[in-house]
């Protein structure tokens, strides 16, 4: 199985956005899709259609951050909450430890984590702003290990 790939959803009317081209980028990715794709609380989902502006770390320039879903869900009381969520690998999440001499791999690791961090501090404002939620799901969540 490819770790990328188009999704055909099952009810493509609950997709916002053009539901011929959903992209997954991960098997991960994947499986969140064909979840929310088929969960009767899920009204509405869209992959990578929102853009959050944020200030990197690393060249201090404004850039665009598309988070990997944005979910309307139905509560039981009838409400909907909006929920933005980023899926990625929980050794993402959590910052390199130092090493006395840094190699190549860990100063990629800890650009990532910095970006990261950016990434996410820019899409929990933005959440807060609208009453939204912003949650970052790893391999433990997805029931993937």
């Amino acid at each position: 199985m490819s770790y990328k790939g188009n999704f055909k959803p099952k009810n493509p009317n609950k997709y916002l956005g053009d539901p011929t081209n959903i992209i997954y980028r991960s098997l991960w990715e994947l499986k969140l899709m064909r979840h929310l794709d088929s969960h009767p609380e899920v009204v509405s989902w869209a992959s990578e259609e929102l853009i959050i502006h944020y200030k990197s770390p690393i060249d201090n320039k404004l850039h665009r951050y598309f988070p990997d879903f944005v979910v309307k869900k139905k509560l039981p009381n009838g409400i909907i909450e909006t929920i933005v969520i980023e899926v990625k690998p929980a050794c993402q999440s959590v910052e390199p430890k130092k090493q006395a001499k840094p190699t190549k791999r860990y100063i990629r690791e800890v650009v990532t984590y910095g970006v990261n961090q950016a990434k996410w501090k820019a899409a929990k404002k933005y959440c807060d702003e609208r009453d939204w939620k912003f949650i970052v799901m790893n391999e433990t969540h997805l029931g993937i290990k």
